[in-house]
């Protein structure tokens, strides 16, 4: 590629040419429309995110991490991610990692000059010692953030598994990774605003890493987060109703399970399932890997 004009998210956009004469319906129909082809540039992608997954999952099975890597809106996003997975999942917060060029002030202010830094990301990145358990995932919608290259390049030397995210159908910037996921989400109704089509499947797309692994190491029951850990009032209440429906107990008996199981919700499950100690019901959970079908599915 020859120039970053080149690449499709910076093309002008023949579908919001006059948006700044449009009133503000018509604003956002416009928005709205363009959005509606994101859900079908990641449906395009989605033998690469497969791949991903498949890198993730055995990278925790292994006792290795997950790290994500951008810069701007693409490592903010990543930042996002992997902050929800352990609340959501009841996980360490070492199994998902995100990073952000320029580190955290970067989150909530623009420090954009910090992509074209390839010497931080591996200073960023050697305090974590990477290694050949840990696959890395690098972010930049346009693949021209030189700070994303740099940590992908790292993460290969010290044998992590790579995947390279990006929102153009080829990156700007190549190098060698394991996987390349290139949603093509084409020119922005804001002509190289990718904080927003470019954005949006970036969210989706690593929503689908972090969800899918999560599911595959079994924080999930049938559709259920079993998972969770009840440390507010919204969990308590979530939590106590998962259990009065996988066990059939009343929604006081099943909070007072809750809380005897030090409020974790898979703990309580599989107390009241086979009438078990808390103990005992942690060393069958021990034993099922943390998959609950595998206990009350089978009455074991």
């Amino acid at each position: 590629m020859n120039s970053r004009g080149d690449l499709n998210t910076e093309q002008q956009n023949p579908n919001s040419r006059g948006i700044d004469s449009m009133s503000v319906e018509d604003i956002l129909l416009t928005i709205n429309k363009e959005d509606e082809s994101v859900a079908s540039a990641v449906n395009k992608v989605i033998p690469a995110i497969k791949l991903t997954v498949e890198f993730t999952v055995n990278s925790l099975r292994a006792g290795g991490r997950v790290f994500y890597i951008g810069a701007g809106t693409s490592g903010r996003l990543g930042v996002l991610d992997a902050s929800e997975i352990p609340p959501t999942y009841y996980a360490p917060p070492d199994l998902f990692i995100g990073l952000i060029a320029g580190g955290d002030d970067a989150l909530r202010r623009s420090i954009e000059g910090a992509e074209d830094r390839p010497g931080d990301a591996a200073q960023d990145l050697i305090p974590y010692g990477i290694n050949e358990k840990d696959t890395l995932v690098g972010i930049s919608c346009s693949g021209a953030a030189a700070y994303v290259v740099a940590a992908l390049d790292h993460a290969r030397e010290k044998g992590a598994k790579t995947v390279y995210l990006v929102t153009n159908p080829d990156p700007y910037s190549l190098t060698k990774v394991d996987v390349v996921i290139h949603a093509d989400t084409g020119p922005e109704i804001v002509t190289g605003s990718t904080r927003m089509k470019a954005g949006t499947a970036t969210k989706m797309i690593l929503n689908m890493i972090s969800t899918t692994t999560m599911i595959k190491l079994g924080k999930v029951y049938g559709n259920l987060m079993v998972d969770l850990m009840a440390v507010n009032d919204k969990l308590v209440d979530r939590g106590t109703r998962i259990i009065a429906q996988l066990t059939g107990l009343g929604y006081d008996q099943a909070r007072e399970s809750l809380l005897a199981a030090e409020k974790s919700v898979k703990t309580a499950v599989v107390m009241e399932t086979l009438q078990c100690t808390l103990p005992e019901a942690r060393a069958e959970l021990e034993k099922a890997s943390g998959f609950l079908h595998r206990i009350i599915d089978s009455g074991v």
